[in-house]
């Protein structure tokens, strides 16, 4: 063999050396650890702010925005807020009733039972800016605390939650309940439809059924959603859900909800 025949196979040898070396390195190569906690932000704003099926903005706009931090270990704490009109708006002197902005703090623990089986318990602290709804009589102080409980199973999730205070200034009205149950299909492409539906009892007082299906199409975190909502307010009750401060409107009738948000 010639010393340039040699040299050659000598390179080659340690080309595909070096070659399964950096292989064998690059797949032995730990994986990037993950983080302990992830904060997430958003904000956004919608046609009409429907919560529990009930209009809290008397059928306006309202913009809206959040906080989330999770922890790895299931952990986690957020808030979140939203433009109101519903205190201004319960009263016969709105322009002395006080609470523009509504801020939810809340925290808890999320597990998993099994591999489609999930849990997550905490408790929400609903916090009316400066409100004095407490301050007029039929009224209670508007800011609302609840415990809350629920269980996963693939796409579909059941909810229970319960005041330990006046449910959004409702005297005698400690230990209400709702339900909620709903879940969440992806569709491909971006696409979800979430269905829901809601069950409002209101201790001394009353209870009412919402429900909704919504229309979601995230863009590379850019989320338009439209979202019919509707109650069963009427025909249980009779009567209408109007507010003097917001006139003749219906806030419990069925709606379609545009939305815009960005998540970050």
């Amino acid at each position: 063999m010639t010393s340039i025949h040699a040299g050659w196979l000598v390179l080659a040898a340690a080309t595909l050396t070096s070659a399964a070396y950096a292989q064998t390195t690059a797949a032995a190569a730990p994986a990037t650890p993950a983080p302990d906690y992830t904060l997430s932000y958003n904000v956004g704003v919608v046609t009409d702010y429907r919560y529990r099926g009930i209009s809290q903005t008397a059928k306006e706009p309202a913009l809206q925005g959040g906080i989330d931090f999770a922890h790895h270990s299931g952990f986690y704490l957020g808030t979140w807020g939203s433009t109101i009109s519903w205190i201004k708006d319960s009263t016969a002197n709105p322009s002395t009733t006080k609470g523009p902005v509504e801020i939810d703090l809340y925290g808890g623990y999320k597990g998993a039972v099994t591999d489609s089986v999930s849990f997550d318990v905490g408790g929400l602290q609903y916090w009316y800016v400066g409100n004095n709804l407490g301050d007029t009589a039929g009224f209670a102080n508007a800011n609302t605390f609840e415990l809350y409980g629920a269980l996963s199973l693939g796409p579909v999730t059941a909810k229970y939650l319960q005041s330990t205070t006046n449910l959004f200034g409702t005297p005698n009205s400690k230990n209400s309940g709702y339900f909620d149950l709903s879940a969440t299909f992806d569709l491909g492409h971006g696409f979800s439809v979430v269905p829901h539906v809601g069950h409002q009892t209101i201790k001394n007082f009353t209870s009412y059924t919402d429900y909704s299906v919504a229309l979601n199409k995230d863009i590379n975190g850019l989320v338009l959603s439209a979202t019919l909502v509707g109650t069963n307010w009427s025909s249980k009750q009779g009567f209408d859900y109007t507010l003097p401060g917001s006139g003749s409107k219906n806030l419990a009738g069925t709606t379609l909800v545009l939305g815009l948000k960005k998540a970050f």
